[in-house]
């Protein structure tokens, strides 16, 4: 009866997985771009209000600063008409955003001010680092209020999009509060975040080598690079902890009141 009881839950387990599989690697998701990479759709998510998050409406990304003109016409088909991005000043130095004309660009670098891309990677201690990274909470208002302030005043026929360097930390932290607004079940957002494993893998094997051989070990690189779900479950239950909920944070700090979250679904769900 046991080895049945546990057979049973294996093949739900896998189901379940199978399902959440279509869902984040949906054929829409992913948007390739030739001098970009980690630039996804949001839409496509199931929420437990049984709806679904819309296509083409929100997408997050990686670096874009390379992108090609195929990849500009690409974004201006999107109907891209706001990037915000979540990088610190000596990022945007070294690699200002490459965007078409007439985009409303919005930089909010709280909590990146001290982000270097020119590092000595042989003294960074990786756990203490993203331990800071992912429990601090005193940038998140600074940081993302003004992105969800976009998300309300964008028309229906328009798109936005946020991204930092890698799309996974910083750009992770953000779908995570975007996806939780609109009551996305916590399961796929740490799915989606853990996805950037695959969305991001070209790119970040050309980092990881480059962190190599500027003095880190391979082991502490593919641990720091990988979009590991325990990073961003620990957010989360952050500001579980300091906020009661997220739904509590998302009234506090993104001053998101009851009117304000059943206009984000009534734009964003369908």
């Amino acid at each position: 009866m046991k080895n049945v009881l546990i057979l049973i839950f294996v093949v739900i387990s896998q189901v379940a997985y199978a399902q959440d599989t279509t869902i984040i690697f949906n054929p829409k998701r992913q948007i390739k771009l030739e001098g970009g990479s980690n630039f996804r759709d949001l839409g496509g998510y199931p929420t437990q209000e049984h709806k679904h998050v819309k296509w083409g409406h929100i997408y997050r990304s990686a670096d874009v600063s390379k992108l090609t003109d195929n990849d500009l016409k690409t974004l201006s088909d999107l109907h891209l008409t706001t990037v915000c991005d979540l990088r610190g000043p000596d990022e945007l130095k070294t690699s200002p955003d490459k965007l078409p004309t007439g985009i409303q660009y919005i930089n909010l670098p709280a909590g990146s001010e001290n982000v270097r891309l020119n590092t000595n990677y042989a003294t960074m201690n990786r756990d203490s680092m993203m331990l800071a990274t992912y429990t601090r909470t005193d940038h998140l208002k600074a940081k993302y209020k003004p992105m969800f302030d976009q998300l309300l005043a964008l028309p229906n026929d328009k798109s936005l999009m946020f991204h930092c360097t890698a799309g996974k930390d910083r750009t992770g932290m953000g779908a995570a509060l975007v996806l939780s607004a609109f009551g996305v079940e916590r399961n796929y957002i740490i799915a989606d975040y853990k996805a950037t494993n695959f969305y991001w893998k070209n790119a970040r094997d050309k980092m990881a080598q480059m962190m190599v051989k500027n003095g880190m070990s391979e082991k502490t690189v593919n641990s720091m690079m990988a979009a590991n779900p325990m990073y961003l479950e620990t957010f989360l239950k952050t500001i579980d902890t300091k906020y009661d909920s997220i739904d509590n944070f998302l009234k506090t700090e993104m001053e998101l009141d009851v009117a304000k979250i059943a206009k984000l679904k009534g734009l964003y769900l369908e």
